[in-house]
Formats: structure tokens, C-alpha cells, sequence
């Protein structure tokens, strides 16, 4: 067991943030989610993804904030993206700085996939059931979740700096295109819909 899942007592670190930042439920939540108990299920990452922003919204209300989802998700997708900017990172920080929060302890605190499978295996005894899911439709879903993430960094930084007179905007909608460009057939396709599909019309055109 590596560093990370160490424990504190007999606690894992998933465990112990979660009475630490006062996260009832979550653990629970966790279950649900891997398992699929309640419907579809979600990857170690996007579950580890969900914690730390859990953990972001817990510590800017104990700051005395209020933060939008938009708000936390922007802030977090900042802290975690090794491609953002040095100067976007630091005016995250400081931001959350002046919010009261301590940003180097919550980038410590922030857990790994692998942290969230050893919660829920050695912990909570969790196990996945054998896998009957549709690959397509499992991967229909990983990109929803991806359009969904960046509609909702956007709006949050146009709102940003809306609100900052930066830039001139009044009440908006973020719409993100996902198409694809076929250069056998010419089809203009929404990806989510040419996975449902099962295609484009290249099958089509070579049987005639």
C-alpha cells in the first residue's frame, strides 16, 4: 500500500477525509456509484475527480463561501490540469487564499483512483458486479460526462469574468458541439449520436 492510502490509526485516507471534512453520506455515495447499484456505473477516476471537488465545495463553505457548482468545478479542473497555465493556477490560488482557504493542504488531501479503490475494497468491501454493460453505451456516457465538464468550466469562467467587467455578456448558455467529419462519405455527424447509430453511411455507400 503506497504512501497515499496509508493509514491514520486504521484509517484510509478516503476514510478519514471524509470524517475530516465532515462528508456524511459520501462514503456511501462512493458504493452506489462503483457498484452501479443504483444504475450506471462510474470509473475510479470520475469518482476520485467527484471527492476532491467534494472537498474544494467543504472547505470554501467552512470559509464562510457559498461556491457555485460552475464555481468549484472551474477551480478544481484548474488545481488538477498539469496543462493550465501558471498564471491561471496562481490566480486560483489566490483566489482561494483569500477565501481563507489552504490551498497546499487541500492539494494534499486531494486522493488518487487508486486511494478510492482501496476505500472501497479494504474498507467498505465493495466489489463490482461482472461487467454486462453495452461498451458503446459505456463510452456514449464517458463522453457526455467529458461535454458536460467542460460546459460547465465554461460557463463558469465567462460568468467569471462577467462579473469582474471584464467582458460585456448578459444572461447566457454554453452549447458544446461534439461532430464528426467523415472523409470517406462526407457524413457531419454528432459523436454521440454516430456511436448510438452504429456508424456513418461508409458501410452504405461500399455495398452499392
Amino acid at each position: 500500500m503506497g504512501s497515499e492510502d496509508a493509514v491514520e490509526g486504521r484509517r484510509s485516507k478516503v476514510e478519514r477525509l471524509v470524517a475530516a471534512y465532515g462528508l456524511d453520506g459520501m462514503g456511501d455515495e462512493l458504493v452506489d456509484r462503483w457498484t452501479g447499484s443504483e444504475g450506471s456505473r462510474t470509473s475510479l477516476r470520475d469518482l476520485a475527480d467527484e471527492f476532491n471537488r467534494a472537498l474544494l465545495r467543504a472547505a470554501l463553505r467552512r470559509a464562510g463561501r457559498n461556491p457555485t457548482e460552475h464555481a468549484v468545478a472551474e477551480a478544481y479542473e484548474t488545481l488538477a490540469d498539469d496543462d493550465a497555465s501558471e498564471g491561471r493556477k496562481a490566480e486560483v490560488r489566490n483566489d482561494l487564499s483569500r477565501a481563507g482557504v489552504d490551498v497546499d493542504a487541500l492539494r494534499d488531501d486531494f486522493v488518487s483512483h487508486q486511494a478510492v479503490h482501496t476505500y472501497l475494497t479494504e474498507v467498505r468491501g465493495a466489489t463490482p458486479p461482472e461487467s454486462t454493460a453495452d461498451p458503446v453505451a459505456t463510452d456514449v456516457e464517458s463522453l457526455q460526462r467529458l461535454v458536460g465538464r467542460t460546459t460547465t468550466v465554461a460557463q463558469g469562467t465567462l460568468a467569471r469574468h462577467r462579473d469582474a467587467d471584464r467582458v460585456t455578456l448578459g444572461e447566457f448558455d454554453v452549447f458544446l458541439d461534439l461532430r464528426v467529419l467523415c472523409h470517406d462519405c462526407g457524413a457531419d455527424r454528432d459523436a454521440v449520436s454516430l456511436l448510438r447509430d452504429g456508424g456513418c453511411a461508409c458501410d452504405d455507400d461500399r455495398a452499392r
